[in-house]
């Protein structure tokens, strides 16, 4: 999905090399999933952004929602793009439109709610 619409960007996505997908698989469906969250696959994940980086990329998409748990921007060695976040960010912008308004047919305001 990434390279299709970022190539309609005019940016190219370059995935990680076929052993370090295999690790990235293997640690999400062997540890991740499963509440398991292991500093050496963390820095095994910035190994991988570093090698990436040395390949000329620029940031690191964290494609898979519990890659955010493992890996921190605070020590990334490129720039994180956080696809879970950054998909509800656009969400909440297309649902309260331009100035901040619902749209939509249906579209009431929003409202904070209230906790109890």
């Amino acid at each position: 999905m990434y390279p299709e619409v970022f190539r309609r960007a005019g940016m190219e996505v370059l995935a990680p090399a076929p052993e370090a997908r295999e690790l990235i698989h293997g640690v999400i469906f062997e540890e991740l999933v499963r509440g398991k969250i292991l500093e050496s696959s963390r820095l095994r994940f910035n190994e991988i952004a570093a090698q990436l980086k040395a390949q000329g990329c620029d940031c690191v998409i964290l494609g898979c929602t519990e890659i955010p748990l493992l890996v921190r921007a605070d020590d990334c060695p490129l720039p994180t793009l956080d696809s879970t976040r950054l998909l509800a960010e656009a969400a909440v912008r297309h649902a309260l439109g331009r100035d901040g308004v619902p749209s939509g047919a249906n579209a009431r305001p929003l409202r904070p709610t209230r906790p109890g």
